[in-house]
């Protein structure tokens, strides 16, 4: 893996933390050694991300430091897909539209390939009858949308 990849994972790991992460636990999980993390580390800094912590203590992104994913893992696409495939079918209309909308935007900002694996995926969400009894719509909207309404609110 190129360093500068490297780099993204490393801010990828850092994302979702609350509390310092050590560079014992980021090399294990990037597969290289605490060092690298540490010249890393420095790097991360001097371009301007938002770090926290030092050698020892741990590492922290700062609350509000916003990066967008670049890329999603196949899985991670495989993922967005079924479940935005569920909400089309389980979902009011407004959220069926919704995952439709975020489908568009991905598939947007995906390679081709990648793009092409979404399209061709071979999961699909059964049709069921949802606990109260009310059958889905093509469409994926519900013959009472007032339940997945006051889900969609919360």
């Amino acid at each position: 893996m190129s360093r500068t990849g490297r780099l993204f994972q490393l801010m990828d790991a850092l994302r979702g933390k609350r509390r310092p992460v050590t560079a014992a636990v980021l090399a294990e999980t990037l597969g290289v050694s605490e060092r690298t993390i540490y010249r890393d580390m420095q790097t991360l800094a001097e371009l301007g991300a938002p770090l926290q912590g030092e050698a020892g203590v741990g590492y922290l992104l700062r609350a509000g430091f916003f990066m967008p994913p670049l890329m999603f893992s196949p899985d991670e696409l495989e993922a967005l897909v079924l479940g935005a495939r569920w909400v089309r079918q389980q979902g009011d209309a407004g959220l069926a539209q919704a995952a439709n909308n975020a489908l568009a935007k991905i598939a947007t900002a995906t390679p081709k390939d990648l793009r092409d694996d979404m399209a061709e995926t071979s999961l699909w969400v059964p049709l069921f009858p949802d606990s109260a009894g009310l059958t889905l719509h093509a469409a994926g909207a519900r013959s009472d949308p007032a339940p997945a309404q006051a889900a969609h609110r919360v």
